[in-house]
Parts: structure tokens; sequence; C-alpha cells
């Protein structure tokens, strides 16, 4: 499959914090809108582009949109707490619909963004279809389950036991280039969204997990939740299934089902 351009843009988010999005369209140049938000320590790149996601499902016809969430990628990294309010990237999910003036559309995330897409749901949002991805049910309902861990990382940096699960997370923060201190105050962003709220989007709903895949709880468990839900099974673990074809490939294939 041939590559498609990527743009890069930026705009001003709630409280001014500048804030890049990514797009790739089909080749005919227009499609519908899919809003992709990728997980923490990653950035649009690593998450939609660098692995084939985003050309699948533009070449399924779609304009796929990917934000690189603030503190990460091409945004702007404050270290001021104040920038970093509860629900600060939902509100930024909400500035990025707005400033484009989104009213059809479509929207999901992997890990980190599949939870700002359930915050962004709980608190209006109205995408047709939704894309929940590296997540289960603990993690949308437990947003504070794995803060800790996350806090432990990014305070120990040069001292994880080699292999183990800090240790790649901190292997991985450096491919990206994450600063550690504006990491740290995206986890006081973090909210969690209670069972019965997530059991009201009734939205058609993808659930794709990695097989090995229990980060962030049950992807099973959610889709049991989710009232119109499908589950979608992947190779890898929380890492590794972003690297294969078949996490765009379950996207596209619900996009267009």
């Amino acid at each position: 499959m041939a590559k498609l351009p990527t743009e890069t843009h930026h705009f001003t988010s709630f409280d001014g914090t500048r804030l890049a999005w990514h797009e790739i369209r089909p080749e005919t140049g227009e499609g519908r809108p899919v809003v992709l938000i990728h997980g923490y320590f990653s950035d649009a790149n690593t998450n939609w582009i660098r692995y084939g996601h985003a050309d699948a499902i533009a070449a399924k016809g779609y304009r796929v949109i990917m934000p690189d969430l603030r503190a990460h990628g091409e945004s702007d990294k404050p270290h001021d707490p104040a920038a970093y309010p509860p629900d600060a990237l939902t509100k930024d999910g909400h500035a990025l619909i707005a400033h484009l003036g989104l009213t059809d559309y479509d929207l999901g995330g992997y890990s980190l963004g599949a939870r700002t897409t359930s915050r962004m749901l709980a608190t209006g949002a109205t995408p047709k279809r939704v894309i929940f991805s590296g997540m289960g049910l603990e993690g949308l309902t437990g947003a504070e389950r794995r803060a800790n861990h996350f806090r432990n990382i990014l305070t120990n940096l040069g001292k994880h036991e080699r292999g183990s699960p800090a240790w790649m997370a901190e292997a991985f923060l450096k491919t990206t280039g994450g600063d550690p201190v504006a990491l740290l105050g995206v986890i006081d962003t973090f909210v969690s969204t209670p069972r019965d709220v997530v059991a009201g989007f009734t939205q058609p709903t993808l659930v794709v997990n990695g097989v090995d895949d229990d980060d962030n709880g049950s992807a099973a468990e959610l889709a049991a939740t989710l009232p119109n839900a499908t589950l979608v099974d992947i190779p890898g673990n929380h890492m590794s299934c972003v690297t294969k074809p078949e996490l765009g490939q379950a996207i596209a294939d619900f996009l267009v089902a």
C-alpha cells in the first residue's frame, strides 16, 4: 500500500496551549473524518502513522485526524502544574472538534486516548461511532489504577531493573523523546468514568485489544458493558500490538462495515 502524505497543523486549545494535529486524507482528497487519539508517552506518529494504521483507514476513504496530546509529540509541553487540571485532555479534544467544525465524525483512541475518548463522550461529544483500543473496563472506571506506576517510572528514570515493565516503558519514552516533567503533569488530568456512564455509550463501538494485553483491565468486560459493542482480539500485548497491521485493519473494517 502506497504511503499517503501527512499534513501537520496547530491550533490553540481552551487555555492557550498550542497543540498539534496531523491528518492523512484518502487519495480522493475528501473523506469522512475519524479522530484517533494516541496513548501515554506516545504521539500520533508512533501510535497511528508509523506502522501504517492511518494509511489503512484512509485507504477506505476516511480523513484520519490525529492530535498530539498536550505534553506529547509536537504539542506544547508546559511545566506549570496549572496546565494540567482534571480533564484537560478532554477539553483539548473538544477544542479540536470545535476548531475543525466537525459535526459528523467518528472518534477513538488507544490506551490514554481511549480514556480521553470516554471522557469526551461523558462530557458531550457526539461521534457516530466509537473505537476503544488498548483499553479495558477498569482503565475507564479506575483512571487512577496505574497512576502510581507511571509516577514511579517518571521519578526514577535510569533506576529501573533491566527488562522490567518500568524499564521497558522508560525505553519507549526515550524513543519518543518524552518530557518527564510535562508527562508527570498529565497524570493529574486523569478522570474516571463511572460504569453506569460507560454503559450509556450507545454508539456502535469497536473494542480492539491485544490478546495478551490486560494493562487496562478486561477488554471483554468493557465490550460486555457497552450496549452496542464489537470485540476484536489482535496479536500482541499493550506495547507490541501497536506494531501489528491487525490494529489498523480492525479499525478500518469496523468503520466500513
